[in-house]
């Protein structure tokens, strides 16, 4: 069952990645750097501020920032420890057929992925944040981290099944945190 579900993404992973063209290759690799997205994060940053007290503030910007840490964390370890599955670059069967978009593939190992991860942990985290003030933000920044987990897939560094893990961890991750802000601003908001 494991070794069919591997093919299954194996095969998948190789339809998807096939699908870019070089015209698209620019607008993926700009897609998927992180730090592109400095002036999105800091518009998001800005929305909370205008909800929050600045106490509350300060105390959401903690709580990101343990959340990206923990899931960035979690993350390594499936990578590194736990699961140790080689990115789809490093693997001889298709690594003559797939499409490397990015100089450089990455550490060896890629289950799960950080990028769906960490993006998807944001979009929920913030969209349970501000989903009463700004009603469609929820779907926006839903579309923006499947769009940063498929740029892994299209630029040849990670299977679907890496990224979709990832976002069912990231998922759950922003849950967790949001819970987490409600018990501290629940504590520090009383005060």
């Amino acid at each position: 069952m494991l070794e069919e579900l591997v093919q299954f993404d194996t095969e998948l992973f190789v339809y998807l990645n096939g699908l870019g063209t070089e015209a698209w290759d620019g607008f993926w690799m700009f897609y998927t750097t992180k730090f592109n997205w400095i002036p999105f994060y800091a518009v998001l940053l800005y929305l909370l501020y205008k909800r929050l007290t600045m106490k509350m503030f300060l105390v959401t910007i903690l709580v990101i920032i343990l959340m990206i840490t923990f899931t960035d964390q979690i993350t390594n370890l499936f990578k590194k420890v736990l699961v140790m599955r080689m990115r789809p670059c490093y693997n001889s069967e298709i690594n003559d057929i797939i499409r490397l978009v990015k100089d450089s593939c990455g550490g060896k190992f890629g289950y799960f992925s950080g990028h769906a991860s960490n993006s998807m942990s944001v979009a929920v985290f913030i969209s349970l944040m501000l989903r009463s003030k700004y009603k469609y933000l929820p779907y926006l920044l839903f579309v923006w981290a499947v769009a940063m987990g498929y740029s892994r897939i299209y630029v040849g560094v990670h299977y679907p099944l890496d990224v979709l893990s990832g976002m069912l961890f990231g998922s759950f991750s922003g849950f967790l945190f949001y819970r987490l802000f409600k018990f501290l601003q629940k504590k520090y908001d009383e005060n």
